[in-house]
């Protein structure tokens, strides 16, 4: 399995991809891990840490992923069966080449430049899919209902059934920034069954409070992807919504849209509250006229 992050870091995703095939007894060696990063401390980081981790089938390229992507095999993006980011969130970036992309990454639309750059970075990973691949990638919550250009790339991406899984995750969950994140799950070959659907998840509750930030508990992260996987509506947590639903809402992904997280309000009997309020109101004229003889009684003129 090909796996990638174009914006790798000291490579934290791809060493965990590497542990994961190992908790579920794959053979990490059939892996390959490529990554590309734009700071080039991270960059040498990123390389040690893959040696460190005993990992040789690697490639971490240097620079900048949207202006001049480095993963690339005659001329076109090298596909990749997994693709996992965490790229940083809501980056200037210089949108003007875009129309003229080489590799013709932005098929749903060019996001604007300034402080805008997250469907550049989404739309980049998509375009690094094989024909049976995955995305999964955090970004923030803003991605999910933000107008304007954002709002019509969301509405290409669900008209062309590319988005799996929309999971809004806990605020403070990552170093560096205190807003509220989330999971894009892109799929290239959704089953059938999920086909023109997506499924929200609301997990922003589930988490553990640390000193500096909040912490996913293993019992968490094994709530989402059950969740994810069993793909049945789960009261109050998640939802699948059909393609009639997105429409209807605008194509606006803001989960709270389609997983009623409200509280509902305590029934009241109005006809008990009645009587309630006539009997306390008896009591208040008995107790005022047994308050007026006592003090009759007493020599107080009232």
């Amino acid at each position: 399995m090909k796996i990638c992050d174009p914006t790798c870091g000291s490579g934290g995703m791809l060493i965990e991809s590497r542990k994961y095939v190992e908790r579920k007894s794959g053979n990490p060696r059939d892996l390959v891990l490529d990554g590309q990063e734009s700071n080039y401390g991270n960059l040498a980081m990123c390389k040690m840490n893959m040696v460190l981790h005993n990992i040789i089938d690697f490639k971490i390229e240097y620079g900048d992923v949207l202006t001049n992507p480095k993963l690339v095999e005659g001329g076109q993006l090298k596909k990749y069966d997994k693709v996992l980011a965490n790229f940083p969130f809501s980056m200037d970036w210089d949108n003007k080449q875009a129309t003229k992309d080489p590799y013709n990454r932005y098929k749903f639309g060019i996001p604007p430049g300034q402080d805008k750059a997250d469907f550049a970075f989404i739309q980049h990973m998509y375009s690094s899919l094989n024909e049976e691949g995955q995305v999964a990638v955090i970004c923030s919550q803003g991605v999910l209902f933000r107008g304007n250009e954002e709002s019509r790339i969301r509405e290409n991406m669900v008209k062309e059934d590319i988005i799996e899984a929309v999971i809004a995750l806990p605020p403070k969950l990552f170093y560096g920034t205190g807003i509220p994140g989330c999971i894009l799950v892109l799929n290239k070959k959704k089953p059938k069954y999920r086909e023109n659907k997506i499924i929200f998840i609301h997990a922003t509750k589930d988490y553990q409070e640390g000193k500096v930030r909040k912490l996913l508990r293993e019992q968490n992260i094994e709530k989402i992807t059950k969740a994810f996987k069993n793909y049945k509506d789960i009261e109050k947590y998640c939802h699948i919504a059909t393609f009639e639903e997105l429409k209807e809402n605008e194509f606006n992904l803001n989960v709270p849209r389609y997983v009623d997280i409200s509280i509902a309000d305590e029934e009241i009997d109005i006809q008990k509250t009645i009587d309630e309020l006539k009997k306390m109101e008896q009591e208040r004229m008995d107790l005022a006229t047994h308050v007026k003889l006592d003090l009759k009684e007493l020599g107080f003129v009232m």
